[in-house]
């Protein structure tokens, strides 16, 4: 691994890893574990032409979490001298000292422990300067202002770089990390004169900048889908079938996600309470999480307990198969870890026949949700209600654009009726998943 770039090596915070848990333990720590960080990044924008920001961040940090017994505190920092580390160990001391016992406390088993570390291939630096930047979010905008004279204004483009590395170490011996980068590059534009005006953006985003979609495809894409938006219509309050494009549908399995994560479990918050073993989807969906693919965004050996992680297949044919636990969590629950401290890695739904061409002919008459507003998802019920936009379908066409609606229903009903998933699934994050057509939804207009 390369550290070019960093101002820490990997065996430097390998080396304040394990310092900071022996120290730990000379202190009276029954149990220890640490996260050792370094990162940077640079971001460029320009707005019709002009360059309107550059910005370089870069950070650095160390937490630690101790146990006295059952007793837990954690303290952190950002300052590497041995006199702050050994500040911040003693202040978590000093915290736990004053918490109160959680039989549900302590670092995972330690058989659990990942051993076998894979190279995942997730650190790709991009090399370029402020200049090259600039001229690829102009390249970007500029395709986006050709694609028509309606597109008038811009809210800029960007192209942005981070790097970062991480040591992880407890006290049963464990010591696992590596590096990774995140690239990405991306435009909103608007179309349309006057009060008739639509806003609309693409972006991507990968481990490896040559992966990157060019420039001006972005761009052209930005454009395009803000052009199409140009005399939306506020449809009449109906119940109809409801297909969410794919950069939006992945938010439906980011719910499923919370619903049966160990937190909302044994906090009794989930509308997915006990449901192991239960159809939660329709036969159309499976899920699998796979955290070793190399370059993807979601991809660890080890989750944030240290515990290995491993193939799993979450959903199958509908059916839950199993939850995101941490170790904590599963005690609080009596069962075990799945090695989803910190979350879920990769998640991968299963692909159907269609594209979204494909499910719109498929779904005949219905609405098309290109844009999502507001937060209005309760997971104690499971009821859905948010603002939309997107596209009205008549014969398996797009008749008009559509704003100013609200879709609502509710997720437990609203996942066992997907008639089918697409395979246009974008790889620009943890989590895959193309468009979804749900039979049936509630939309509330004029």
């Amino acid at each position: 691994m390369s550290s070019q770039g960093f101002s820490f090596s990997p065996a430097h915070l390998a080396e304040i890893a394990t310092d900071i848990i022996k120290y730990a333990r000379r202190r009276g720590a029954s149990s220890c574990e640490t996260d050792v960080s370094e990162g940077f990044g640079q971001s460029v924008a320009v707005r019709r032409g002009e360059v309107d920001t550059i910005e370089y961040n870069r950070d650095k940090g160390v937490g630690v979490t101790v146990y006295l017994g059952q007793q837990r505190g954690y303290a952190s920092t950002s300052d590497f001298s041995k006199k702050a580390l050994r500040s911040t160990v003693d202040a978590a001391l000093s915290i736990a000292g004053f918490t109160a016992p959680d039989p549900c406390a302590g670092l995972a088993d330690a058989a659990l422990m990942a051993k076998d570390m894979p190279e995942l291939d997730l650190f790709h630096p991009w090399n370029i300067e402020v200049g090259e930047a600039i001229e690829l979010a102009r390249r970007c905008e500029d395709a986006a202002f050709a694609v028509s004279p309606k597109i008038s204004n811009s809210e800029g483009a960007s192209t942005s770089i981070q790097q970062s590395h991480f040591v992880s170490a407890n006290s049963h011996g464990f010591v696992g990390g590596y590096a990774t980068t995140r690239h990405g590059l991306s435009c909103s534009v608007i179309a349309g004169e006057g009060d008739a005006m639509q806003r609309e953006y693409w972006y991507d985003s990968r481990r490896d900048a040559a992966e990157l979609m060019p420039a001006a495809d972005i761009g052209r894409l930005a454009g395009e889908r803000a052009l199409a938006r140009l005399g939306a219509k506020k449809i009449r309050t109906c119940e109809v079938p409801v297909i969410f494009e794919a950069q939006l549908a992945v938010a439906l399995i980011g719910n499923f996600v919370q619903a049966v994560s160990g937190g909302a479990l044994y906090r009794k918050s989930s509308f997915l309470l006990d449901s192991l073993g239960q159809q939660v989807f329709s036969p159309a969906v499976s899920i699998a999480e796979r955290p070793h693919l190399k370059k993807a965004f979601g991809s660890s050996p080890f989750d944030s307990d240290g515990v290995a992680t491993h193939n799993r297949e979450v959903v199958s044919a509908g059916v839950l198969n199993g939850y995101f636990l941490s170790a904590y969590s599963a005690r609080k629950l009596g069962m075990q870890t799945t090695g989803n401290a910190g979350g879920s890695h990769n998640l991968i739904v299963k692909p159907g026949e269609h594209d979204l061409a494909g499910l719109i002919r498929q779904m005949d008459r219905g609405l098309l949700v290109t844009e999502l507003l507001g937060h209005g998802v309760n997971y104690v019920t499971g009821d859905y209600s948010r603002g939309a936009a997107g596209f009205w379908v008549e014969k398996g066409r797009i008749k008009h654009a559509v704003e100013e609606i609200t879709i609502a229903g509710n997720l437990r009903d609203m996942f066992r009726a997907i008639v089918a998933v697409g395979n246009d699934a974008l790889p620009r994050g943890a989590k895959l998943c193309g468009s979804v057509l749900i039979e049936r939804m509630k939309v509330a207009g004029r």
